[in-house]
């Protein structure tokens, strides 16, 4: 059965740092609703309505649109373990780019992969958990190294290359603060 929390507590927190990924859901107003999965030791809890993540550069900057138009946004937790549990968070986010406060106050935080390039907070208005009986248990045999070998590959310079040519306009024409200073 579900049960709502208006904040994280240590049982939530420890279930968390177990899990080796996550899926962060946002929207503005109008437009599609990006879901993401997310990878990597990149997910920290700061205290129980705040929680922070390492994002890397990818095919598009959809959460760092969405925090700039409202920042709704849900992060979701499954354990694939034999003991099922579904955690979800939610809240609204704010991004911070590199050289931003955000990313100065946070990025300590983190392992800096190849890549990276933005920090997102997660300010927490409540949590849900759920049964998750319908979650397969599954085993993680590695995490995959290929996102991280593209970016170095590419260097910094042409990461941010990608970054000014991609992240800059959501996939619905928000614009994501990308280059903004």
């Amino acid at each position: 059965m579900a049960q709502f929390y208006e904040c994280l507590d240590d049982k939530l927190i420890a279930f968390i740092k177990a899990q080796p990924m996550f899926f962060i859901a946002s929207a503005a107003a109008e437009g599609r609703v990006n879901l993401s999965p997310k990878g990597l030791d990149a997910f920290r809890v700061i205290s129980p309505n705040l929680c922070v993540y390492l994002d890397i550069a990818g095919s598009g900057n959809e959460t760092a649109a969405h925090a700039k138009a409202g920042g709704r946004a849900t992060v979701m937790f499954c354990s694939f373990t034999r003991n099922p549990l579904v955690l979800r968070l939610f809240g609204r986010t704010r991004n911070g780019a590199r050289g931003s406060a955000l990313w100065s106050e946070f990025s300590g935080l983190f392992e800096i992969y190849p890549g990276a390039r933005q920090i997102i907070a997660i300010d927490i208005e409540s949590a849900q958990t759920a049964c998750g009986f319908g979650v397969p248990e599954m085993t993680l045999t590695h995490h995959r190294s290929t996102m991280s070998d593209y970016w170095l590959a590419k260097g910094e310079d042409g990461a941010a290359e990608y970054r000014d040519r991609q992240n800059k306009v959501s996939i619905d024409g928000l614009p994501t603060g990308w280059g903004e200073g």
